[in-house]
């Protein structure tokens, strides 16, 4: 399969094989990894990083999987480019695509990251914009597969604000894979409308299934993967945190949710969390509202079940399948 060239900012402009075969991949790439097979097989290629939002696993990705390939990495943080001030998306797109062989965003938009790809001559990756986020997705989907064998088939639930670009990402991921998606949370949190309906047509061909409920029990029964993310998503302000702590407590992954899923049932979380008060907002939410955890207990974090740090290390070996796939003329 021949991805080279390709743009990759969302998972609706995949097909399910091919997919499959960046999980695959990403597999290969894992494998060497861990074997430490040197595998530097984009030497003398250069990608730049633009991130107008910060980020632990998604900047580490970029540039460990960048340097793995044998490329230079240039990062250009919230104040490291004139994007979108000084200069149009339109000619920082062109700029770069005289300098560079790929170039990453996550922002804000989406229509910011499509921009960019209809200017530049380069892949653009999508490291997280408003609407989606399908470099998580294909460590998710990576995470899942490692656990069960298979993915078809598999029940996934989600709870929580499913309206952000995680809850929109995984239903397109799960519809595209043939997984039963359920999004448990008050329906003024579930996805777009519109979405939905894209989805439900996608699933249907894949044999899956989307569906919809404000009912803990009745959605998270006999579930194969619990999901949740942040209550307040990064650039939403801080003034809402109480309105959300109240719509999505009951929506919490607690050991009585977990429970309620098949015995071999995992959690998933693509992170940052705040399972207990050691992060500064997890302590200001103490001292305001007396909760030591809010989207998942810090017993479920730490269980056997809990899949989060390979979910995380997983973003690695799938950028790094994205950026090998995009840029590698004649792939090994």
């Amino acid at each position: 399969m021949n991805l080279y060239g390709r743009d990759f900012l969302k998972l609706l402009d995949y097909s399910t094989e091919e997919i499959k075969y960046l999980l695959s991949l990403s597999k290969a790439f894992k494998e060497k990894k861990k074997k430490k097979e040197s595998h530097a097989y984009l030497k003398e290629k250069n990608v730049a990083l633009i991130f107008e939002k910060d980020s632990t696993r998604t900047r580490c990705a970029f540039e460990v999987s960048a340097m793995d390939l044998g490329m230079g990495v240039t990062y250009l943080g919230p104040t490291g480019s004139q994007m979108g001030k000084k200069e149009s998306i339109k000619d920082t797109a062109r700029v770069l695509s005289r300098m560079y062989d790929g170039i990453e965003y996550r922002g804000f938009g989406q229509d910011i990251v499509e921009e960019l790809a209809d200017n530049a001559s380069v892949p653009v990756w999508n490291g997280l914009t408003n609407e989606f986020h399908p470099t998580q997705m294909l460590a998710d989907l990576l995470t899942m597969e490692e656990n069960f064998g298979y993915l078809k088939g598999l029940h996934f639930v989600y709870l929580g604000d499913a309206r952000n670009n995680v809850g929109n990402s995984l239903m397109v991921a799960c519809a595209k894979m043939g997984i039963h998606f359920t999004c448990c949370a008050p329906s003024a949190l579930f996805p777009n409308e519109e979405l939905v309906k894209q989805c439900q047509e996608i699933a249907l061909q894949n044999g899956a299934t989307i569906t919809l409920t404000e009912k803990v029990e009745e959605g998270v029964k006999d579930a194969d993967v619990l999901y949740t993310d942040v209550w307040v998503s990064m650039g939403e302000a801080a003034e809402i945190w109480e309105k959300r702590i109240q719509e999505l407590r009951p929506y919490q992954i607690n050991q009585t949710v977990m429970d309620l899923a098949k015995d071999n049932a995992i959690f998933l979380h693509c992170l940052p969390s705040f399972h207990n008060i050691k992060t500064k907002i997890g302590k200001e939410m103490f001292d305001k509202f007396g909760i030591e955890e809010m989207e998942v207990t810090d017993t479920v974090f730490e269980s056997n079940q809990s899949k989060v740090m390979d979910q995380a290390e997983n973003r690695l070996h799938t950028i790094k399948a994205v950026m090998y796939a995009t840029l590698k003329e004649e792939q090994k």
